[in-house]
């Protein structure tokens, strides 16, 4: 049976549309990228590390801020950005949301954390304390979905060789002759690259009001994502 133009062009719009809502879809179940907090003084990139999501904060509105909340003395100076917020967040299974646990740097204290996706702009926060006195926050997103970081799945999964020696080939057991592969990106979970040319400073006296800090870069080379990343 031949179809009409008519029926085609129909057939064309609807495949486009169904594709089009999976695009979306998909886009919409991904916690990745920068995300800013709802009081918009930080920003928290999260990124994909040893495939579970991890989230520290990527900017914030006052730059130099401090741990100072944290009940460990040690770690009481240390910068709060880069500071991971986000920990260890597992996937849940049949649904779009990730759970684990979530650093609230005004108290000092983990809670029980689940992260859910709204849409493709929006990230719902969920803490709760010993399971009860639940509370949350929705986040705005400010950064495209990032992939995941090679540097994990290649430390994670590379053969483990002896220094200074040559791979050998696999058919003969002679040093391989192929050249070598190019070297990995450095950050993949760069949500917003650094400016080649930063900025200028200030004169004295006068106040940066929109001061932003540095980039972080791939999140999950971090030393306090990696060691457990790894």
């Amino acid at each position: 049976m031949l179809h009409g133009p008519r029926t085609i062009a129909r057939t064309i719009v609807c495949s486009g549309i169904i594709l089009a809502t999976g695009v979306n879809a998909a886009r919409a179940a991904d916690p990745t990228g920068d995300w800013k907090v709802a009081d918009g003084v930080a920003n928290i990139r999260v990124a994909q590390c040893s495939g579970n999501m991890w989230g520290v904060v990527a900017w914030e509105k006052v730059p130099g801020g401090k741990d100072k909340n944290n009940p460990d003395a040690a770690k009481q100076s240390r910068p709060t950005l880069g500071m991971p917020i986000l920990i260890d967040m597992k996937k849940k299974p049949r649904v779009d949301a990730w759970e684990g646990q979530v650093y609230n740097a005004k108290d000092g204290q983990l809670y029980s954390s689940t992260i859910k996706p709204v849409g493709a702009d929006q990230l719902e926060i969920q803490g709760c304390v010993l399971g009860f006195l639940c509370g949350g926050e929705t986040w705005t997103r400010v950064g495209p979905p990032i992939p995941s970081s090679p540097a994990n799945s290649m430390a994670k999964g590379a053969p483990k060789g002896t220094p200074g020696t040559a791979p050998k080939s696999a058919a003969s057991g002679a040093p391989s002759t192929a050249a070598p592969a190019p070297a990995a990106p450095k950050t993949t979970g760069t949500a917003n690259p650094a400016p080649a040319n930063p900025a200028p400073k200030a004169a004295p006296g006068q106040k940066q009001a929109a001061a932003q800090s540095a980039d972080i870069g791939d999140i999950c080379l971090l030393p306090d994502i990696a060691r457990f990343a790894h």
